[in-house]
């Protein structure tokens, strides 16, 4: 009997050790990501950056480069290399103080639920889509564009749309789809579609005007960077000390495009055309050191291009204030 005293001592001290090891462990949930806008002073305009969303290119979609090159490119700038090549989609909201401007406008869902957050990143930095009273196009591309309207009602109802006389002809045409190759003419009269639909609202309160090279509207100085497309502009905005270019789509990749800018990309439709725009920018921006505006380079695309020997490229981001 004297041994029964030890036993049951243990005994309870290893049922609590089993009953620990048998617990669940406590699993903390990963949060995501916040909403995305950001706001710049330049002087006394303010930018509010917005975020439509992030989208990944497949390598093969860059012209004259091995996809071999296009990887060893973005390993060297540490790039994440899973999905493809990484490219944002951007817009800009523009306060001059008497005037709202939006630069672009997303691709709201013309492609996919993974893109449209312009109009929920716009209310949620303080603004009203009703505030916006002017929206400049760069281009006419979806992902520009489609961002304006949403089932026949425009999402900003105070607003004119300026886009280049040249890039309207050449979208809403009805003569230009027979002048293209036949191979190419489903694509183009498919974006012709979510064009049509996207400024319908626009045209029938005749708030959807064209412009040419020489304008100027609300201030804003336009440049001609056709390339990308026919009527493809950009436009600068000088305020105290500083220059600002929304450049649109003279460039898609911060890596592969700024390493090598000969490159061109698929969605070019005058590739050799829109190589020598970049070139010619590129130069320009890294020698006299405009604050640039992007809408395809990472969020939220505001920064300044460099040059240390005039061949290749490096973006370098604002830095973070609050």
């Amino acid at each position: 009997m004297t041994n029964l005293k030890p036993l049951l001592l243990i005994l309870p001290l290893g049922t609590a050790t089993l009953t620990a090891q048998a617990a669940e462990p406590t699993t903390i949930q990963a949060e995501k990501q916040v909403a995305g806008y950001y706001q710049y002073q330049a002087g006394d305009i303010q930018i509010t950056a917005l975020l439509d969303g992030t989208n990944f290119m497949s390598p093969s979609l860059f012209k004259d480069i091995t996809q071999q090159q296009v990887q060893q490119i973005l390993k060297k700038y540490y790039a994440d290399q899973d999905k493809g090549v990484q490219t944002s989609i951007n817009a800009f909201l523009i306060n001059t103080g008497k005037s709202l401007v939006l630069v672009d406008s997303g691709a709201a869902s013309c492609f996919g639920a993974h893109l449209g957050s312009v109009l929920t990143n716009l209310k949620i930095s303080g603004y009203q889509p009703e505030q916006v009273d002017t929206i400049l196009l760069t281009h006419l591309h979806p992902d520009h564009v489609c961002g304006i309207s949403k089932d026949g009602i425009a999402n900003f109802p105070n607003a004119t749309v300026y886009v280049s006389d040249d890039e309207a002809k050449y979208w809403l045409d009805s003569k230009q789809a027979a002048k293209l190759p036949k191979e190419k003419q489903a694509n183009y009269l498919g974006t012709v579609e979510k064009i049509k639909q996207a400024i319908a609202p626009y045209q029938a309160k005749q708030r959807f005007k064209t412009y040419k090279l020489g304008d100027d509207i609300q201030d804003f100085k336009v440049i001609n960077t056709a390339g990308h497309t026919p009527g493809h502009f950009s436009y600068e905005l000088k305020t105290k000390g500083e220059s600002i270019v929304f450049i649109g789509d003279i460039v898609h990749s911060h890596t592969v495009q700024f390493d090598q800018p000969e490159t061109a990309i698929e969605y070019d439709i005058d590739p050799k055309k829109a190589v020598e725009t970049r070139l010619k920018q590129f130069a320009n921006f890294a020698k006299n050191g405009q604050t640039i505006a992007a809408p395809h380079l990472p969020f939220p695309g505001i920064g300044h291009i460099y040059s240390a020997d005039g061949k290749s490229y490096q973006w370098i981001p604002i830095h973070f204030k609050d």
